[in-house]
């Protein structure tokens, strides 16, 4: 069954339900989208392998957690969803760190990025994860651009690394 999610303006202004199949066939669909990053309590930095079975990059690695924003839904109560949904458990006391507009050949996104201190465990979910584990920002610079990782993942972490909270990356 097509999720239905949350078509908005540029200015990320509320238009009206959208299907998720649309939204990914036509880019001027404008829908809203959540990231979590997970930094563990030694500033690495969370990531998943996206199953085979997904439909769009399967099998590259991603941002900690990410996924669509339901019609009617907030972007907060989005990523507490995702959270529990993807890693299996609730990611506690969420710190906004910024909005941006991703405009990819596929689809075009409103994204609202948050940060999660956590350790684990975590208990992926299977038919969406392949695998998670935590990375160092030196480890993931080395292989920016090689097509390892998502294009979102590569567009989040060059904002994540400009913002202030990046000191806390190992």
């Amino acid at each position: 069954m097509d999720e239905i999610l949350t078509q908005v303006t540029d200015q990320d202004e509320i238009i009206g339900p959208v299907s998720r199949i649309d939204c990914h066939r036509n880019p001027s669909l404008i829908h809203r989208s959540v990231h979590v990053l997970v930094l563990n309590s030694d500033g690495l930095l969370l990531l998943q392998k996206r199953s085979m079975n997904k439909d769009m990059q399967p099998g590259k690695w991603d941002t900690s957690v990410g996924g669509h924003v339901g019609f009617g839904q907030s972007y907060l109560d989005a990523a507490h969803r995702e959270g529990r949904e993807e890693l299996g458990v609730p990611l506690e006391h969420l710190k906004y760190l910024y909005f941006t507009k991703v405009r990819i050949r596929e689809e075009s996104e409103n994204l609202r990025t948050y940060l999660c201190l956590c350790d684990g465990p975590f208990f992926p979910c299977s038919d969406e994860i392949e695998e998670v584990r935590f990375w160092s920002r030196k480890e993931i610079e080395s292989e920016m651009g090689n097509g390892y990782f998502t294009p979102h993942f590569e567009l989040e972490f060059a904002a994540f690394v400009k913002s202030p909270f990046a000191v806390m990356l190992a």
